[in-house]
């Protein structure tokens, strides 16, 4: 479901990565690890579409991906509740309320966006992942501000859920989350120095 050939990759206007090539089938997911400022935002955001890739080639089937990224993507005037119906229906989806217990949100149901902590809104913005419907996801360090229970309750939902069900996740973490998953080193696909090419994009 996801093929990636020889991609190379650039964060503000230099090349970043190169011939960077792996295959994920449903059911799969992939840990991308390297030090900081590697490269694996770049490339998360590049698998998503949202910048241009430098050289080679993603297929994925169409309409089947969402990023996340540190950003939670709530509305701090919506509730609990509001928001996951909001990214529910965008989605064309009919959100299901089981996902309040399974994030631990039931007891937050009715509070607003912008009055939970910053592990309750990192749980809100997880909890999203569950009512879009789609079935790949690249994750930017997704379990940023969450307690070691939190932790494991995304990990559970990722591997029992999300991938039990055919779902594929390319994942950026420093952490371990005890899920199935092979792990990316990033290293050695480090472009050399001073390598242009790339676009000045914004770097969101």
């Amino acid at each position: 479901m996801l093929h990636v050939t020889n991609l190379g990759c650039a964060r503000g206007g230099a090349a970043v990565l190169r011939d960077v090539s792996f295959d994920l089938r449903a059911g799969q997911a992939l840990i991308l690890r390297g030090p900081n400022g590697v490269g694996k935002t770049t490339l998360l955001r590049t698998l998503a579409g949202l910048q241009p890739a430098l050289s080679g080639d993603v297929t994925m089937p169409e309409e089947s991906a969402a990023y996340a990224s540190h950003a939670d993507g709530i509305k701090t005037a919506l509730t609990v509740t509001e928001n996951l119906r909001f990214w529910a229906e965008v989605y064309g989806l009919t959100f299901d309320a089981a996902i309040l217990r399974r994030f631990d949100l039931a007891d937050l149901r009715d509070r607003q966006g912008g009055t939970l902590s910053a592990g309750q809104k990192r749980r809100l913005g997880l909890a999203r992942l569950a009512v879009i419907g789609r079935k790949i996801l690249f994750l930017d360090e997704p379990t940023v501000s969450l307690d070691t229970g939190s932790v494991a309750m995304f990990a559970r939902w990722l591997q029992d859920s999300h991938l039990a069900q055919g779902g594929i996740a390319v994942i950026a973490t420093h952490i371990d989350l005890g899920i199935d998953a092979p792990a990316l080193d990033l290293t050695p696909f480090k472009s050399a120095p001073g390598t242009g090419g790339g676009t000045d994009e914004a770097f969101l």
